[in-house]
């Protein structure tokens, strides 16, 4: 007998935007402008684009497994650029524009990215880093800028389209080839390159749409304010051409006013990003008034929701808030709270889509005999998981197959993860542990506070003492000793902190994350 047999269809990246660019090829890709109507383009002539930025780059002398350095902004010239370096096989090697030149050219050095493709207002800051850095060639996007003497040639990708044809092949090769390059945000410890595959991001966006997780249909205008430059976009820019849904890019501009006017312009229904932005949306909306009847739910990550602020936003936006929880490691979803759910706990960050497994160990990886109701070490396993960062011998997950992700967990009797702390962010005082994230958790839920911290000060006698660092919401006013008092009865005595600082902006990294790394060189030594 002759066994029957499936068709071989690779797991890659193109193949979302060939979807949408056959069936959904006129439903909208929009770019916001500060100077004048938004931008437009539908999915058929983005695909055109994106091949011809293939064509330009294999012009260069760019092949198979060749880095691409991306520093832009949200917008469709990079999302072009995206399609462009992934279909043709070469890895696209995203850029935070928030870092310093140096520690951008030490990432380009890691990657061996030798073209740059930038957003005009950026060439500065691709300046210095070419001064650091050996890229031959520097390709601008969103806006015109002159080259300059004495470094790579500067050229307009636009102009550089307009010469070639609309017909290089994408695809072409295994599922498993690399197709991203980002780099940790590097708020608790130096940052490392993680490196995405066509196949693991097939699968990640196959898990971002489920119906309950971000569950996008061809009938949402989705926005994600998460920048491309961090962990894929959480997948955003993949799943609604998947989906064939419009897809609204922010460009630069993330405060509360621009924001409000493109959801309300571009009839946003789901919306991706931090906690702090959509505070800035509400603080706008609560001074200058306006609706936005159409934004029906947003996703939060990237740092707690305090339980105070997802009841405001909530109330205010008449939204459901999808809590979740991820890493840049995991490309970057972990968990997702449904968006139908009888249990609005801002604490929950939901339970995983297949494709990946949680483990709660002890200190030493060995599992918890529970795993439910107690607090352990969170482990990760699945298609999407980091197996080895960037340019180290040594794989970054034990002999099962288990990625230590650093935090502290419980998981409740149906499923659901809370995260309860950071390993790295526990604070031993006198010989004990002291969890921060409790103390934040309880602060942050008072309704005059906006964010808070804690961090270990070194202390002569017992090691290490907390310390709270909080910015009040506007207006809004307690004491020292009002806001310590939330704590007693909730938490040990020797927990509460010995002092609170207030700042008037805690400060984030690019991702929105409290930057405890700040926090502890400006505040830890007594």
């Amino acid at each position: 007998m002759i066994d029957a047999a499936m068709q071989t269809y690779a797991l890659t990246i193109d193949k979302f935007l060939d979807h949408a660019a056959r069936w959904h090829s006129d439903t909208e890709v929009v770019t916001a402008r500060a100077d004048g109507p938004n931008a437009r383009i539908g999915y058929a002539a983005l695909k055109e684009r994106a091949q011809r930025l293939s064509d330009v780059l294999a012009g260069l002398g760019v092949g198979a497994g060749q880095c691409i350095a991306t520093l832009a902004w949200n917008s469709q010239a990079h999302l072009e650029a995206w399609f462009g370096i992934m279909g043709m096989g070469a890895v696209c090697h995203t850029l935070n524009p928030r870092l310093t030149a140096g520690q951008t050219a030490s990432m380009l050095l890691q990657s061996s990215a030798e073209i740059l493709v930038v957003s005009a207002d950026l060439l500065p800051l691709a300046r210095e880093i070419a001064g650091k850095a050996p890229l031959r060639h520097i390709l601008t996007i969103d806006g015109d800028a002159d080259g300059w003497a004495g470094g790579p040639p500067v050229r307009s990708l636009e102009g550089l389209l307009a010469e070639v044809e609309p017909d290089f092949v994408w695809g072409c090769f295994d599922e498993n080839t690399a197709s991203g390059l980002c780099f940790t945000s590097g708020t608790t410890g130096e940052p490392k390159g993680v490196m995405y595959t066509h196949r693991s991001n097939y699968l990640h966006t196959l898990r971002l749409l489920q119906a309950d997780v971000f569950g996008i249909t061809a009938r949402d205008a989705v926005l994600p304010v998460v920048p491309m430059f961090h962990a894929n976009a959480w997948g955003m820019p993949f799943a609604a051409p998947a989906a064939g849904a419009k897809l609204v890019l922010p460009g630069r501009h993330l405060d509360g006013a621009s924001l409000a006017r493109l959801i309300a312009a571009e009839g946003v229904t789901v919306a991706s990003a931090v906690p702090t932005v959509w505070l800035g949306l509400v603080e706008h909306l609560e001074a200058e008034g306006g609706e936005l009847p159409s934004l029906k739910r947003i996703a939060v990550g990237g740092s707690p929701m305090p339980p105070a602020l997802m009841e405001r936003i909530e109330r205010r936006l008449d939204v459901t808030v999808q809590t979740s929880w991820g890493m840049t490691e995991l490309s970057p979803l972990g968990t997702m709270a449904p968006p139908a759910s009888a249990r609005r706990n801002a604490a929950l960050s939901g339970r995983p889509a297949i494709g990946l497994d949680l483990l709660l160990t002890d200190a030493e990886g060995r599992a918890l005999p529970q795993q439910r109701n107690v607090e352990g070490y969170l482990r990760v396993r699945g298609s999407a998981v980091v197996e080895r960062y960037l340019g180290q011998s040594e794989r970054a997950i034990d002999a099962a197959g288990w990625f230590d992700t650093g935090d502290l967990a419980r998981i409740d009797g149906e499923g659901n993860l809370m995260i309860t702390g950071r390993a790295k962010d526990l604070i031993k005082s006198g010989g004990e542990w002291i969890n921060p994230a409790e103390i934040e958790a309880i602060v942050s839920s008072l309704p005059q506070v906006s964010l808070a911290a804690v961090v270990g000060r070194s202390d002569a006698k017992w090691g290490e003492r907390p310390i709270l660092l909080v910015e009040m919401s506007k207006g809004e006013a307690l004491t020292d000793a009002e806001l310590l008092e939330s704590l007693r009865g909730r938490v040990a005595s020797w927990w509460i902190p010995d002092e609170v600082v207030r700042l008037p902006k805690m400060p984030t990294a690019a991702t929105g994350k409290i930057d405890k790394m700040r926090l502890r060189s400006q505040y830890g030594q007594a």
